[in-house]
């Protein structure tokens, strides 16, 4: 399982007030107000069409940071996927745990604790997190793909601590199959 680092290594520059985290530039907002800007676009397109959006596009930068960590830390294989999952938690989404990850097979399972958006929502009845399923399935597939994989992934969120009788969300990653790709 991951266990969260101690400090988030953050600079910022004193002339342009440009905020980095591992040599990539970041965005420091309120949880709020992300949150209240993500439920206003998807009551604008609906929640299946965003879901959609948001994962591609998450899919595609998980990608990217796998890749450019990877490089900059010097690490592979499971090592990315769990530097990944500690530093989204340190960056305020939530406690993301690694229950089960196989690149062989291309299967993680991912918990989520304490989640942004159940803390911001309460219990809504509905998984709350799609918008972090991209996010999974792009990190394995950077990995397998650095590793000479052809073997590529998708994710869904299975249990999200929104729903009722749930304190903790789920993700699963699953290979594609061939219908799939």
């Amino acid at each position: 399982m991951t266990k969260l680092a101690p400090a988030l290594p953050i600079e910022v520059d004193s002339e342009t007030g440009v905020w980095t985290s591992d040599a990539l530039p970041m965005l420091y907002v309120p949880r709020h107000f992300f949150i209240n800007n993500h439920v206003a676009v998807e009551e604008a397109l609906g929640a299946e069409k965003y879901a959609e959006i948001l994962y591609h596009a998450g899919y595609k930068s998980a990608w990217h940071w796998c890749e450019k960590e990877a490089e900059c830390h010097g690490i592979e294989g499971v090592a990315v996927f769990e530097h990944y999952m500690n530093r989204l938690s340190q960056r305020g989404w939530g406690l993301f745990l690694t229950e089960q990850i196989d690149l062989e097979s291309g299967t993680a399972q991912v918990r989520l604790e304490h989640s942004a958006f159940v803390y911001q929502l309460g219990k809504t009845g509905k998984k709350e997190e799609y918008m972090f399923t991209g996010w999974f399935a792009g990190a394995m597939d950077q990995i397998l793909a650095a590793s000479g994989s052809s073997l590529r992934t998708v994710a869904e969120q299975t249990q999200s601590a929104a729903e009722e009788g749930c304190d903790i969300g789920l993700f699963s990653v699953q290979p594609l199959t061939d219908a799939a790709r």
